[in-house]
């Protein structure tokens, strides 16, 4: 049985003064928040196992769809996280939960490019956090579609990913800064982005970044070097990693906007350009050759990124 419900508040004192979580405020001390809490389970079926999603449980304008199974029944379930405004202004608040349990296989997108809105006159920052949990023989796809920062945007976005046993898990971010086209360049304000990933609660790959357009590390060489699109794909449980490494040097674009490497069993490609459609050709491109030798099954492109 699937559970999906709305979040209840938890009881207060009446007696103490609570604050306003409302987006009706425009002050200061403005505040929206969503949540959405999913969690995934292997299912018997007479002719094997079924991913079902048995949790869905959401505050404010974060939802889900039906869960798909294009690959077939027993293959990966797909899910599409769905956020109706598309974007994020001053004062959001958005948090993503989801566990995948033991021998479940999850595929988690979106239907389109979030948005990063520039922040108001107050200067009140957004959030947006993503805690992921595999358990032992769980299988997970991170893969949203890019996410865009508008000039002047202030916020922070963390995520953590927490794998247990032999989970195995391959996914992406994709950040793009600015509207370069519109010449609309990310001139001002201030993005910190942390990123975790953890094994049996040992680190495996540690990060924080502050993107600020003031700052000498944006324009150095040494740091962001100008560069208004970013992306990182990250690969853990392949069975022969430098090999992986290899077949992707072979058959991706040999140009200077990207490289790949290993460490602590994380396989890890990078782009720094600036080019959207380049960074996701980039990543769907690895992905397609990446998940064969993850998971043994072929890429199969969700539907929604062909819309």
């Amino acid at each position: 049985m699937t559970i999906i419900e709305k979040l209840t508040p938890a009881p207060c004192d009446p007696c103490e003064p609570q604050p306003n979580l409302s987006g009706h405020r425009f002050d200061d001390q403005r505040r929206w928040a969503a949540s959405l809490e999913l969690g995934f389970e292997a299912r018997p079926e007479h002719a094997g196992t079924l991913t079902r999603m048995v949790r869905a449980r959401h505050q404010g304008p974060l939802r889900v769809q039906r869960p798909f199974y294009p690959e077939g029944r027993g293959e990966a379930c797909h899910v599409y996280l769905l956020h109706p405004p598309g974007g994020l202004v001053s004062g959001d608040a958005l948090s993503i939960t989801a566990r995948v349990e033991q021998g479940a296989h999850v595929l988690l997108t979106t239907p389109a490019a979030a948005k990063l809105y520039k922040a108001d006159s107050h200067g009140v920052a957004w959030s947006q956090y993503t805690q992921l949990t595999v358990a032992p023989g769980g299988i997970l796809e991170w893969l949203p579609q890019e996410t865009l920062c508008f000039d002047g945007s202030q916020g922070e976005q963390r995520t953590s990913i927490e794998l247990a046993g032999d989970a195995r898990c391959l996914g992406w971010e994709i950040m793009a800064l600015g509207r370069p086209a519109s010449d609309l360049p990310f001139a001002s304000g201030r993005i910190e982005q942390r990123f975790r990933l953890t094994r049996d609660g040992r680190p495996l790959w540690l990060e924080r970044q502050v993107l600020e357009p003031t700052h000498p590390r944006f324009q150095g060489r040494w740091g962001q070097g100008g560069a208004s699109v970013q992306a990182t794909l990250w690969a853990v449980g392949l069975d022969d990693q430098q090999a992986a490494v290899e077949a992707l040097r072979e058959a991706l674009p040999a140009t200077p906007d990207w490289a790949v490497t290993q460490r602590h069993g994380v396989l890890l490609l990078r782009y720094l350009g600036d080019s959207r459609n380049q960074a996701w050709d980039l990543c769907q491109s690895a992905w397609e050759i990446l998940r064969p030798r993850l998971i043994g099954r072929a890429a199969h492109v969700p539907r929604i990124w062909l819309t």
